[in-house]
């Protein structure tokens, strides 16, 4: 049985996740320490809310360098991917973990395009990737969020918002999916498979 951390840092909504992944047969694993980020096969880094309230979390609790150093396969949902990236623009400007370039922005509202993003989009892929082995191009995925990552070569797949979201992006070792995989039906369900069978 394939075996997963979870870290549970006070910005994520671990349970829900938690319970995606059990439903799929993973042992899921929940820690807020450095040492259980080290021992990890592979991990999961949640997130909702605010980006400075989830990096000061993460600081607080020794938990920063440890995820930079993390070596095998881990995965940053919806805040989560966000974090991945240098900087975000939310408030007077986060610096965040700095693992891809670029600084997440606000999105921009419109004409029937509210903010925060908040339903079901499409996915557009972009690339082949193992995260995304089996997901049809035009799934199905559920979001809700504020800012938004720069679309660039990281960008494995797009959702369209008045312009191009990075709906799941990749760096080496390192996958973000700006939508909650957890709430999105079977696409979600076969991303996080496709996370869970990656070698670590």
């Amino acid at each position: 049985m394939t075996a997963v951390t979870v870290l549970a840092y006070g910005a994520g909504n671990v349970a829900s996740v938690r319970f995606a992944l059990e439903r799929l047969g993973a042992t899921v694993r929940l820690t807020d320490d450095p040492a259980g980020i080290a021992e990890a096969e592979r991990l999961i880094l949640p997130g909702v809310g605010a980006a400075g309230y989830a990096m000061a979390r993460l600081s607080g609790l020794g938990l920063v360098e440890p995820i930079r150093a993390f070596s095998r396969p881990l995965l940053g949902v919806c805040l989560g991917q966000q974090l991945l990236f240098e900087a975000s623009e939310e408030g007077q400007g986060v610096d965040m973990l700095g693992l891809l370039p670029g600084t997440v922005r606000r999105l921009e509202p419109g004409p029937g395009r509210p903010v925060p993003h908040m339903g079901w989009s499409r996915l557009s892929l972009t690339r082949p990737d193992p995260l995304l082995e089996g997901l049809e191009d035009g799934a199905w995925a559920y979001f809700v969020h504020s800012y938004a990552c720069p679309d660039g070569a990281a960008t494995l797949a797009r959702a369209d918002y008045g312009g191009p979201v990075p709906a799941v992006v990749r760096s080496a070792n390192r996958w973000g999916c700006q939508f909650h995989p957890e709430r999105s039906a079977a696409a979600g369900a076969r991303i996080l498979r496709n996370f869970l069978e990656i070698e670590p």
